[in-house]
């Protein structure tokens, strides 16, 4: 079991997150409360690199999904970057990735 780890950095279009571990029941708590000190402005884009999260649930789920809701909020715009394999399958499956862009690679999601 690897703990949740958000890291930060700003790109030109706007925050990066990169989440490291496992956002699960346990942790999807963490990222929900971390989102809330995100300060966005209208056509910012927050970047959310998925890249060396391990395993994420149903709640895991439900904080990008608020993640999402706090970006439209502000009149930004949300956009997941190397999402792994198996969480990729659970987005397909639920129809999230009708929901949220998807990008191989956090540079890449940041400058499109």
């Amino acid at each position: 079991m690897s703990p949740l780890k958000v890291t930060a950095r700003y790109a030109m279009t706007g925050p990066v997150l990169g989440i490291t571990g496992e956002l699960d029941f346990d942790s999807a708590g963490e990222l929900r409360e971390l989102l809330t000190t995100i300060a966005l402005r209208p056509g910012q884009r927050l970047v959310l690199d998925l890249g060396s999260m391990e395993f994420c649930d149903s709640s895991g789920l439900a904080a990008l999904i608020a993640a999402r809701n706090h970006a439209q909020a502000a009149g930004a715009d949300i956009v997941l970057a190397a999402v792994p394999a198996n969480t990729l399958r659970i987005l397909r499956i639920v129809g999230l990735d009708q929901v949220f862009s998807v990008h191989p690679d956090s540079d890449s999601a940041a400058r499109a």
